[in-house]
């Protein structure tokens, strides 16, 4: 029998199948440590923050220790994470001028509430004063808590899809992608091995397409800005999102239940994007193309989708109607009336 750490949580308990070992239920630990790294590196590089001063994005994570694993108890996920990190910002005011300073987060851990997370921004000793160190600690920071929220997202979600359910009857059955992300912190799952890689190529489901179309009492210019617009999807939304509208550039949204990638963009015409919920199968992506049609005093918005889930076809229609085309209309004045 395996031992457990007196008064820790996070232990690991060897995987033996015993008389005590009820219906193959193991314990068994999986390292995220890698992964973390890639996920957090790949959200932090890039984040960009701009207003009348001038423009600053974080150009480099220098620094990126601690560890990151999921651990099974009797089919229950505890997941345990600790970060200490270090990065650099580049900003350029509206004169060009260059400036360089750093952001240092010393304590990203399960053991933390996001809100509670220290982000600290400076301005390297031998620059100049800017106003751009206010533009960072403000708007910068705020994206960055937003950014590592989606990687704890992405740690309950995204690195566990593939795991294995264990059954009463000591059978084995894939974990549903379908879950929400309240039920994947309380998946019960078992895995025969604890090296077994993260799933990131993607499923085969059964899809379907479909296409919606609404119109606005506003110009296809300012219809356009409400997507693209980090301040003004939040005000739609009624909730933090993080918004980085250029080619390749993210978004996350309404707490981080619909996130993607813009994948094109023409300014006041189209946005095609790679769009998903939060508990679809890893890594699958349906595409939306928003395409924005001048009717004089109105713009006429048709968005086409295509490889929404099957089982999610009505939940996705419904989803963009109320979250999208009602939202915005009635926080924006548009128009209330919806076909």
């Amino acid at each position: 029998m395996a031992k457990w750490g007196e008064g820790d949580p996070r232990w690991i308990v060897e995987e033996r199948a015993d008389a005590t070992n009820v219906n193959n239920w193991h314990w068994t630990e999986r390292d995220a440590t890698s992964w973390s790294s890639d996920k957090l590196k790949s959200l932090l590089l890039g984040l960009c923050v701009e207003n009348e001063e001038g423009c600053c994005e974080v150009s480099e994570v220098s620094k990126l220790e601690g560890e990151a694993s999921i651990n099974n108890r009797k089919g229950k996920l505890i997941f345990f994470y600790e970060w200490n990190m270090k990065a650099t910002w580049t900003g350029k005011s509206k004169s060009g001028i260059k400036y360089k300073g750093t952001v240092e987060i010393p304590n990203l851990s399960d053991e933390n509430d996001m809100e509670d997370l220290d982000i600290g921004i400076s301005l390297n000793k031998d620059e100049p004063e800017t106003p751009l160190v206010q533009l960072m600690k403000s708007k910068g920071s705020e994206k960055i808590r937003m950014a590592l929220g989606s990687y704890v997202d992405y740690l309950k979600t995204e690195f566990t899809q593939g795991m294995i359910l264990p059954t009463a009857n000591g059978m084995v059955q894939l974990q549903s992608t379908s879950q929400s992300k309240a039920k994947a912190d309380k998946t019960q799952i078992s895995s025969s091995s604890s090296t077994v890689a993260p799933v990131h190529t993607g499923v085969k489901i059964p899809t379907c397409k479909f296409s919606i179309r609404e119109t606005f009492l506003t110009s296809p210019a300012d219809l356009y800005r409400v997507f693209v617009n980090q301040e003004m999807t939040q005000a739609f939304t009624h909730a933090p999102a993080m918004v980085d509208a250029e080619k390749g550039g993210k978004f996350r949204l309404l707490d981080g239940n619909v996130l993607g990638e813009f994948t094109e963009l023409v300014p006041d015409e189209k946005i095609v994007m790679k769009w998903r919920y939060n508990n679809w199968p890893c890594e699958h992506y349906a595409t939306v193309t928003l395409r924005f049609g001048d009717r004089s005093s109105e713009t006429e918005l048709k968005v086409d989708c295509r490889g929404v889930p099957d089982n999610d076809e009505e939940r996705t229609k419904e989803g963009w109607k109320r979250y999208y085309f009602e939202a915005i209309k009635q926080t924006f004045g548009y128009g209330a009336r919806l076909y």
